[in-house]
């Protein structure tokens, strides 16, 4: 069985090599190891040293040099756009108070339907469009951070 032991940023996957795709939800791209199969059937063991959070457009670098695609498979979202800059930061903070998962696109905010949320973003004077596509949600501040054994306070 093929294994993939790389990732490449979609920045750098191009299209060279691609001869396949996977295609995931956002929860379901943050993997270390896994048997996967592509579209076309490729089927191959994802083998990574640590658990990445696969980005909609990665390619999966197979052990023989041949690219897996990862698609962000469309969800239910809504995008959320704000009147001006300190509202967006507003409804930042709240959505980060309440540990919303969040896509950042451009001017715009992203998040997964939820009615509750919805009605609070309403409240606080954001423009909502229902849309479906591909979900990838910042991955947090922790997510860069790493324990060297250091103390930094």
């Amino acid at each position: 069985m093929k294994r993939a032991l790389d990732v490449k940023k979609r920045e750098d996957a191009g299209a060279a090599n691609v001869v396949d795709r996977v295609v995931l939800a956002a929860a379901d791209r943050h993997r270390r190891r896994l048997v996967m199969t592509g579209e076309r059937g490729t089927r191959f063991l994802l083998d990574l040293p640590h658990a990445a959070m696969l980005r909609d457009g990665d390619g999966l670098v197979l052990d023989d040099g041949s690219i897996v695609r990862v698609v962000g498979k469309p969800e239910p979202l809504v995008e959320i756009v704000a009147a001006n800059e300190p509202d967006r930061l507003r409804i930042a903070w709240h959505l980060g108070n309440r540990h919303v998962d969040v896509q950042v696109t451009g001017d715009k905010l992203r998040i997964r339907r939820d009615h509750v949320l919805e009605a609070m973003l309403l409240g606080l004077g954001a423009h909502l469009t229902a849309i479906e596509a591909a979900f990838d949600p910042e991955q947090g501040a922790y997510a860069h951070w790493h324990d060297d054994g250091d103390s930094h306070v």
